[in-house]
């Protein structure tokens, strides 16, 4: 999830600075090779290593971009899901309404897995007959509730125990709506402030105290990459080391890392992964992202071993949201993804 900020409306306070989907998706970190000329060079340059040892060595070696599409035995290939981000500007200006999300997306997009967003639904939750309405929405539109994206309920690593504390609590509502409609997550942030190693150390507190009242529901508490030192995947991956709970994990989002290596992001990342975030901002005339490399994303996700959702969230301006939408869902279905 790319938001303008995460001290929108819909969003924490103070976690990052303010993004421009097509400026911040072409920012990489200085010395990684993150463009597609450099990784081409790097390719070539490994071939012609391999071929210098010989056949049996070259048979080893595949190009990342190979592992992408999934073997003739991929007894759980990718499932394409729907994040309700990629359609705010239509839900903020009224002419989608947030109960008829499910609908939309599988008679609009034939996508049956959908990802909530908080911020469409704070003015309702817990009220009476309100969670009941949205399970059956998406049990007559034959939809799988994959998680909730969750923001502006306070910092988990704030400094400050009772601010922290109050943090964690906030939450509790979006668990139980979770639990309610089938999610198997909620999506939180791991903001903080101060020196690099206490904001770690913090946001591992708030994790680890959230990731408790979500076990007994039998359900995850997972963090994007999502501005701040969280848009470092060797930070990250730090924090969920320190949080040490199987029901804590990464939602990698291919666009969100800004002056980190994208690339080398998804792969820190990946390990702790229970969601994946396939980011799209503009495509080609062939139908290719014009600043992520999918096939190299996508053969990053498999190589983990990952085999659960990923997530369309279209954040482009040329296209329209829903053409961005299907353009992004006939990317990933070429690379071996299902919806």
């Amino acid at each position: 999830m790319d938001h303008d900020r995460i001290d929108h409306p819909h969003a924490g306070s103070g976690m990052m600075a303010p993004r421009d989907a097509g400026a911040s998706a072409a920012v990489d970190a200085p010395g990684h090779a993150s463009g597609d000329g450099v990784s081409r060079r790097s390719v070539l340059g490994a071939g012609v290593a391999m071929a210098a040892l010989g056949g049996a060595a070259l048979g080893a070696w595949q190009d990342p971009a190979d592992a992408a599409k999934p073997t003739a035995v991929d007894a759980k290939p990718l499932r394409i899901s729907l994040a309700q981000w990629s359609l705010h500007k239509s839900l903020f200006a009224g002419a989608v309404k947030p109960l008829d999300f499910p609908a939309v997306a599988a008679r609009d997009f034939g996508i049956l897995g959908v990802e909530y967003v908080n911020s469409f639904y704070k003015d309702v939750v817990g009220t009476a007959g309100f969670a009941d309405d949205l399970k059956r929405r998406c049990g007559d539109a034959g939809v799988t509730s994959v998680l909730i994206m969750c923001d502006g309920e306070g910092a988990l690593g704030d400094p400050d125990d009772a601010k922290r504390a109050k943090a964690v609590d906030n939450h509790r509502k979006w668990l139980d709506l979770a639990k309610h409609l089938g999610c198997h997550s909620i999506r939180v942030n791991a903001q903080s402030s101060g020196e690099r190693a206490e904001q770690a150390r913090l946001s591992a507190d708030g994790l680890r105290r959230l990731a408790e009242l979500a076990k007994p529901l039998a359900l995850n508490v997972i963090v994007e990459n999502h501005g701040g030192l969280s848009s470092h995947g060797d930070w990250l991956a730090v924090v969920m080391k320190a949080v040490g709970m199987d029901n804590c994990g990464t939602l990698p989002d291919f666009g969100n890392f800004y002056e980190y290596d994208r690339y080398q992001g998804v792969k820190d990342l990946m390990p702790f992964a229970k969601a994946v975030s396939a980011k799209s901002y503009d495509f080609d005339a062939e139908g290719s992202e014009t600043k992520i490399d999918y096939p190299r994303m996508l053969g990053l996700v498999r190589a983990a071993g990952y085999s659960g959702w990923v997530g369309i969230e279209y954040e482009g301006g040329r296209l329209s949201e829903p053409d961005g939408i299907k353009a992004t869902r006939e990317l990933l279905a070429r690379l071996g993804c299902r919806a």
